[in-house]
């Protein structure tokens, strides 16, 4: 395969390089031959997140560019977990982490390419950890590490006041031993991480020239922040999953559809595969009609495509369509139609010997005060069930009028709707 050129001034106008160790050596190797690299991802819970999806995606570029991936799922690591500001981590116990090591390696598969003259290598750090005595861990890498260095990290410096065990000072000497396994068995010379990892990062390539006397390579992509910087990364709901069944698909394309409008261009750098000319012409369009919010659809399809694949995103957009009254509500699936009810609202009702009137359903979903306003809704021409526009008051749906069986749609007027799912 041939080498792009032109990888790293992409990168970097994508925004994708916060720190390195030294750029211009790095551009000498990134365009010498295809550089075998490594990223790491812990399976410190059961699916991976949006601050993961960056290296994940960067990882994709590099190979796209003809370099050779070594995607590393720390099930060694994942038993400790990297020290965090807020304090110490709960252990999770070896057949938890196991499992989750599957869970992540099925994340991360789909984006890379398993074939060709630079094919993926997925490698997991208990297969050279586990087997390895306490005293040649000290011996062999804990004797290169200075501990005055290791104080210095910012976030050990941050724990030391509340107190950091061991266990956690001294992960930095485990992701580091990654690389230079990795270095040693493999040829790799590259690691990238999020700019929270830099003293991981610079602690390999610093082994590496200690034990080996070899020379590494490393950079940092930096934290996604909203615009008053605080880190992106949770929703009222809780982190950003790439797992749909921790956050469903419909939820995670409205993630991207409502980032503010100064975030726009940053992100489509970051999380896209769309060209700089692309890019900037959406930039652009978008900058004359923020109203139309082209940035961010284009944003919420691009990336939810990347996860989720297209035919999801399809079924997405036609929910936000219908669930706007512009779409057919009988063509929707019932999980993609119950994930969009769920983040816009929903309402539970028992199922009765009838269903209820228009009238019920508009004061139960809260879309009116009063049977007296829910009826002015009705006679005024403004209430909706499942799209179609209601005259009578005492209309009522039928069983036929439920979709998948359960659930109906009520909507007041133009973009006031619940879901009523009758159980």
């Amino acid at each position: 395969m041939s080498i792009d050129p032109t990888l790293l001034d992409d990168l970097e106008w994508r925004g994708l390089i916060a720190h390195s160790t030294d750029l211009d050596a790095l551009r000498e190797a990134l365009t010498s031959g295809s550089v075998r690299f490594y990223v790491g991802f812990d399976p410190t819970a059961p699916s991976l997140h949006l601050g993961n999806l960056v290296q994940i995606l960067t990882a994709r570029r590099l190979q796209q560019a003809g370099h050779t991936p070594f995607a590393l799922v720390g099930g060694a690591t994942g038993m400790i977990g990297d020290p965090r500001e807020s304090g110490e981590r709960t252990l999770n116990s070896a057949e938890t982490v196991q499992e989750w090591v599957e869970r992540v390696r099925r994340q991360i598969e789909p984006f890379l390419s398993f074939e060709g003259e630079n094919a993926a290598t997925m490698v997991n750090n208990h297969d050279w950890t586990a087997s390895m005595s306490t005293i040649d861990f000290l011996r062999d890498i804990g004797k290169h590490f200075p501990v005055n260095r290791m104080l210095a990290r910012d976030v050990v410096r941050t724990r030391l006041e509340a107190g950091i065990s061991y266990t956690e000072f001294s992960y930095v000497l485990l992701q580091s031993m990654d690389f230079l396994t990795l270095f040693r068995d493999h040829g790799v010379t590259l690691q990238f991480g999020g700019s929270d990892q830099w003293g991981n990062l610079t602690g390999g390539v610093e082994l590496i020239r200690r034990a080996e006397g070899g020379r590494a390579h490393a950079f940092a992509t930096p934290l996604i922040t909203k615009s008053d910087g605080t880190k992106y990364g949770k929703t009222e709901g809780g982190a950003l999953w790439l797992d749909p069944q921790m956050m469903s698909p419909y939820a995670f394309y409205q993630f991207w559809l409502n980032v503010e409008d100064e975030k726009v261009g940053e992100l489509l750098r970051i999380f896209t595969f769309l060209s700089r000319e692309e890019i900037e012409d959406v930039e652009s369009r978008h900058a004359e009609k923020p109203f139309l919010r082209l940035g961010q659809k284009t944003l919420a399809e691009q990336v939810t495509t990347l996860v989720h694949g297209a035919e999801e995103t399809e079924r997405i957009q036609a929910a936000s369509a219908a669930l706007f009254g512009t779409g057919d509500m009988t063509t929707l699936s019932v999980e993609t139609l119950a994930a969009a009810l769920g983040e816009a609202g929903a309402v539970r009702l028992e199922r009765g010997p009838a269903l209820p009137t228009i009238v019920d359903l508009l004061v139960e979903a809260g879309l009116a005060a009063s049977r007296g306003e829910a009826r002015r809704t009705v006679t005024e021409g403004g209430a909706y069930v499942n799209n179609q526009r209601v005259s009578d008051p005492e209309a009522a749906p039928t069983e036929s009028d439920l979709i998948g069986g359960r659930w109906l749609v009520v909507r007041k007027g133009k973009k006031s709707f619940r879901g009523v799912e009758i159980a």
